[in-house]
């Protein structure tokens, strides 16, 4: 009986590992919240069930909002700026997959979904992004049709028309990526700036449990001193671990002076680098520790 449940759902869960990543912003979530989905698909009478996609897709969308509202009051106390877990390409052949290659994993994409309710949230992927009709959502909301349509209307207002993407080839990507390492690190004003758009934002990500900057970073100058600062504190960071996407941006892996990796994703923009995304948090590295990190 397993087995068979196994056979019907196995095709699916790259999409539902999707949704629960991109409404919690937890790969670790998600994957838990696609176990749960299956134990749960596994118990119901599935010969009852007329589609089993839009069944497996409710089932992980509920038990991510239930995962939202317990979580809220973490979210509340987070010390300085929040990021979702990285998710780094290449680290292990099927992770893409798992994620589904789709739909959009960026993390300003991510970010703005963070300025959604669980709700429109929901709403929103199950529509928008997996095709859900609103007479079903009416059901997982326990709202009507026209209630859940005017909370999709909400959402795309409160999203805004995003900035046109333009994808950057691999070996591009890879380029990036060191050359901002190596400015970054190398302790010289000019060709950190010169990679720097005007606005360039940094966001880092330490959960209160590593330093970081407890409030965003704009502007090229301020970015380009904060990195100065870092590599005269500490001087002759080795090579990255990894370079490579993260969250489809370009990035690298690094080990840092406390023994803990750091993943660093660059928004890059016309030719400069216009967002830049640290994540520290312990918490949010452990899939990445195991996977690089030597013991």
């Amino acid at each position: 009986m397993t087995q068979d449940a196994l056979q019907d759902f196995a095709p699916l869960r790259p999409e539902l590992v999707g949704l629960a990543y991109r409404m919690t912003g937890s790969r670790a979530q998600a994957e838990d919240i696609a176990q749960e989905t299956f134990l749960r698909w596994s118990m119901v009478d599935r010969a009852a069930v007329e589609a089993p996609r839009a069944f497996l897709l409710k089932v992980a969308a509920r038990l991510s909002l239930d995962h939202l509202k317990s979580a809220a009051h973490r979210r509340e106390a987070y010390v300085g700026p929040w990021l979702p877990e990285p998710i780094v390409e290449s680290l292990e052949a099927p992770q893409q997959v798992a994620l589904g290659q789709a739909q959009d994993l960026s993390v300003a994409f991510l970010l703005t979904l963070q300025r959604l309710s669980p709700a429109e949230r929901a709403v929103f992927l199950l529509h928008d992004l997996f095709e859900t009709p609103f007479e079903e959502l009416a059901t997982l909301l326990g709202r009507s049709a026209p209630a859940c349509r005017k909370l999709a209307t909400r959402a795309r207002d409160r999203l805004g028309t995003p900035a046109p993407r333009f994808a950057v080839a691999e070996a591009e990507a890879a380029r990036i990526a060191r050359a901002f390492f190596a400015a970054s690190r190398g302790g010289d004003l000019a060709p950190l700036r010169d990679l720097l758009a005007e606005d360039v934002v940094l966001h880092t990500d330490g959960g209160g449990v590593r330093s970081s900057a407890l409030n965003l970073i704009t502007g090229a100058d301020r970015v380009a001193r904060f990195f100065l600062g870092l590599a005269a504190k500490w001087p002759g960071q080795a090579a990255p671990l990894h370079v490579g996407r993260i969250n489809t941006l370009p990035g690298f892996v690094t080990l840092e002076a406390d023994g803990l990796p750091q993943t660093t994703a660059l928004e890059w923009h016309e030719g400069r680098i216009v967002a830049i995304y640290m994540v520290r948090n312990p918490a949010k590295l452990a899939a990445i520790r195991t996977g690089l990190v030597p013991a």
